[in-house]
């Protein structure tokens, strides 16, 4: 009976550490961590991990590298009709409103802000899948960073398309990249994946496009280690 006077307090408790874990939670903090560096509960990651969900999302080039990524960056999917014309419907819904229907910058907001190149002129129509690519993921001038809205897969079926609007047809070259015989046909599918431990002889080749080839026993990790 009396234990219905306070309704707030739930009485004894059975199993305390139910309800507060003991377990450091990483993004749950209430006081100080004594153990870990910096004094909290989240770990660095592993060398050479990739998180959940986020494989070949990194390239480990920098935003303002576009050089390198055009040199290094290989698409890894081929020029089929399905992927160009994947690549169509991308282009549509996140290129179209200022690159325009035919790649020409003609969009409605590249007529309105100006200064959007024409895909099919000048240097423009000699970019290739690994340049347009990297501007997609982290932009270029005041073309924003698009890496958050479409997946590396999806940039590279953008890229393919963009290759297309470079042959001045507009929508039409889709047809010449897939006929027998097209320079873009048969482009090789090997990619420029790497180890860790070769991301670290050389950072500015692409990687995580893959998962290791050596899992469980890759470069040790710096965890514990105070900065």
């Amino acid at each position: 009976m009396t234990g219905c006077n306070e309704a707030n307090d739930p009485g004894l408790e059975y199993a305390p550490e139910m309800y507060t874990s003991i377990p450091y939670e990483p993004l749950s903090q209430v006081g100080a961590n004594h153990i870990n560096p910096m004094g909290i509960n989240e770990r660095t990651p592993a060398v050479g991990t990739v998180p959940r969900g986020k494989l070949a999302y990194y390239t480990h080039i920098g935003k303002d590298d576009v050089e390198t990524a055009a040199k290094v960056l290989t698409n890894p999917y081929g020029y089929s009709k399905t992927h160009l014309e994947e690549g169509k419907v991308l282009y549509t819904r996140n290129c179209q409103h200022c690159h325009g229907e035919q790649g020409d910058g003609q969009g409605p907001v590249g007529i309105k802000f100006k200064g959007v190149p024409n895909y099919s002129a000048g240097s423009y129509k000699t970019m290739n899948d690994g340049h347009i690519y990297h501007v997609i993921q982290w932009g270029k001038g005041r073309m924003m960073p698009h890496g958050s809205q479409v997946n590396p897969e999806e940039r590279w079926k953008i890229a393919m398309y963009v290759r297309a609007l470079q042959l001045g047809k507009g929508p039409d070259g889709l047809a010449d990249m897939v006929k027998e015989g097209s320079p873009m046909a048969n482009v090789p599918t090997a990619d420029s994946t790497m180890t860790s431990g070769q991301m670290k002889k050389n950072p500015t080749k692409a990687g995580s496009n893959e998962m290791s080839k050596n899992p469980g026993a890759g470069d040790p990790a710096r965890n514990g280690e105070a900065i």
